[in-house]
């Protein structure tokens, strides 16, 4: 059996990381570039990159906040596509997943 209070804990304090990451990504973001163009060109291939970071991490707050949903409800640990159970596996490595693995395939 899994314990929920467990991943609850696990859940969202990975989700506070991700928003001090996200934070810390956007005050990077808001800073101006260089008057060097050679430095504008580095500085926006940086903001580029940490772009795409940002852009993961607000992927992986939504499955978060979604698995914590499931928490609430008591839906945890059932596929949200075919209303199978998740592996337990699964869960322990993922536990955000909201789908079984045949289902994620």
């Amino acid at each position: 059996m899994l314990d929920h209070e467990y991943i609850r804990a696990t859940l969202t304090h990975r989700l506070a990381e991700l928003r001090a990451q996200v934070a810390n990504i956007e005050t990077d973001l808001q800073q101006p570039l260089d008057d060097d163009f050679a430095e504008q060109a580095i500085d926006r291939a940086d903001d580029e990159a940490l772009d795409a970071v940002e852009q993961s991490a607000l992927a992986e707050i939504e499955l978060i906040t979604r698995a914590l949903g499931r928490l609430e409800v008591g839906t945890y640990g059932t596929c949200t596509a075919c209303g199978g159970a998740i592996a337990p596996k699964r869960l322990e490595a993922m536990p955000a997943a909201g789908l079984c693995i045949r289902c994620a395939n």
